[in-house]
């Protein structure tokens, strides 16, 4: 996570938007998000800890972190398993 990183404010996305004269809308509906949560997200009203909201307030600029999925972490955590060593120190029967 790079800490230089400017977060805005969702009305500073909004004034963006209008400056360059883009649709929220369109560019949530573009990116397969549901029009009224990325209002939310904009707004504040969604805490953005995980999921679409954090995605949507990443991807806008309006909070720093990763988007990533399930099988992200999966592989962060994926420890090779021991494999099993025959029992040593005895004869067979």
């Amino acid at each position: 996570m790079n800490a230089s990183v400017n977060l805005r404010s969702g009305d500073e996305v909004r004034k963006e938007f209008a400056r360059r004269g883009l649709s929220i809308s369109a560019w949530a509906r573009a990116k397969g998000f549901s029009v009224q949560l990325v209002y939310q997200v904009l707004r504040g009203k969604k805490q953005c800890l995980r999921g679409q909201s954090h995605e949507i307030a990443v991807r806008l600029g309006i909070k720093s972190g990763e988007i990533g999925s399930i099988a992200d972490i999966d592989a962060l955590c994926d420890v090779p398993k021991a494999t099993a060593s025959p029992p040593s120190g005895g004869a067979a029967p």
